[in-house]
């Protein structure tokens, strides 16, 4: 029983380290916007006028708006699955 309860915890750790290579992938998209709107001049750049920029600066919003839901989303997984693993355990235990 231990060892299929092993099995069950390496494959949820491949998964969680899958997901957090996505999460990273989209944090440092994230950053990289980041980057590029803290190098827009203050002055009044040519990006189509007032409703590029704020175009763009809300595509920036939903990217971190994005990586943050993602996070949470893998925190929660996270507790999911190992509220299922300590019971598996504490059932074993009391067995």
């Amino acid at each position: 029983m231990e060892q299929k309860i092993s099995e069950i915890i390496v494959h949820m750790a491949h998964s969680h380290q899958q997901m957090a290579r996505v999460i990273d992938a989209e944090r440092q998209v994230a950053v990289r916007m980041a980057q590029i709107v803290h190098a827009i001049p203050d002055a009044e750049p040519a990006f189509e006028g007032t409703s590029g920029i704020l175009e763009n600066s809300s595509r920036i919003n939903k990217s971190v708006i994005s990586y943050l839901n993602a996070i949470a989303d893998l925190q929660e997984a996270m507790a999911e699955n190992l509220g299922i693993v300590m019971k598996q355990m504490k059932g074993h235990e009391e067995e």
